[in-house]
């Protein structure tokens, strides 16, 4: 007579034995729980799934950005602020103040050598001296909405914005014998320009910004008739505040409290929607300023001159305009 197998009755798990039948499956020691992690990642690996998503699924964690885990993992004195993340439109055209320093208000740098350069911290020419101030990269990015959104390649874009003190070089009183934190750089490939700067101060009656016109090419920035766009990036409140802490930037405290960006002159027509810079860094290492802007060659430009509130220290030269 045939003698039968007698039947296993240890308890399984996922068709294996538990080392510890009597207890619970999370109780059965780090084997079987490594065994248990690769046979799942093996398993989800078939679906095409990652490896984090195992990690979570055996952890009982979860995929929440918002999670004590994730938020780790971000330096407590990094400051991360997001600009808009709309379809990219057009730039709003905006006011270049009584300030440019572009020939259409007084001085003129952009027929000067030197004023295509990357670091804009320091005079150049004639004239010598350095901004102070919490270190800044300003990025642009400039797309050309009249052919599909492409990068565009090769225009010329003049970047200028106030002290820590909140003067404009060539304008207000004690920097009319500096023309730092103006420059122009060449937009590459990808339509990026890139500029080496302080962090701007916050003046009487307007929110923190910073100026710049877009010209089609480097041969053009002899004439500010020929800018297709003129407009202000908008700085975000929480790096503002941040800034605002250190030395120097004193008199930006109270010049901020004062203001609104949904009340600004410039920005308040849409809380700067399409201007509102995204932010990465900390006061110790500087900040990362950056702004995708769309500009439409096609459409008959608006800036320029306007009046509007804001005064610099120093006041407004030829008592023009501010901005």
């Amino acid at each position: 007579m045939t003698q039968r197998r007698q039947r296993d009755s240890t308890p399984t798990y996922e068709g294996r034995r538990l080392p510890r039948p009597a207890d619970e499956v999370v109780d059965q020691g780090l084997a079987f729980d490594v065994d248990t992690l690769f046979s799942r990642r093996r398993m989800l690996a078939v679906f095409g799934l990652g490896a984090a998503t195992v990690g979570l699924a055996a952890c009982g964690g979860s995929s929440n950005s918002n999670s004590a885990t994730s938020s780790a993992t971000t330096p407590a004195s990094t400051t991360t602020s997001t600009g808009s993340s709309t379809a990219l439109t057009e730039i709003p055209d905006e006011t270049a103040g009584p300030y440019p320093g572009d020939g259409s208000n007084g001085p003129d740098v952009l027929e000067q050598s030197g004023i295509v350069r990357t670091d804009i911290r320091s005079s150049f020419g004639d004239f010598s001296g350095t901004a102070d101030g919490v270190p800044m990269t300003l990025q642009l990015t400039v797309s050309d909405l009249a052919n599909g959104g492409v990068p565009l390649e090769g225009a010329a874009v003049y970047v200028w914005h106030c002290t820590r003190e909140g003067g404009y070089s060539l304008y207000s009183d004690g920097v009319t014998d500096q023309n730092f934190l103006r420059g122009v750089q060449i937009a590459d490939a990808a339509g990026k320009v890139e500029f080496a700067s302080i962090f701007p101060a916050c003046y009487s009656g307007r929110w923190p910004h910073i100026h710049f016109e877009v010209y089609p090419d480097q041969n053009s920035i002899t004439d500010s008739t020929n800018a297709i766009s003129t407009s202000q990036v908008a700085l975000p409140q929480d790096v503002c505040d941040a800034v605002y802490a250190t030395a120097g930037y004193e008199n930006s405290v109270a010049n901020l409290a004062r203001v609104g960006l949904d009340s600004d002159n410039v920005f308040g027509d849409d809380s700067g929607a399409a201007q509102l810079a995204s932010v990465t860094g900390d006061v110790t290492g500087g900040y990362t300023v950056a702004l995708a802007v769309g500009v439409d060659a096609t459409t008959e430009p608006a800036g320029g001159q306007m009046p509007g509130g804001g005064v610099p220290p120093g006041g407004m030269p030829n008592g023009g305009p501010t901005g």
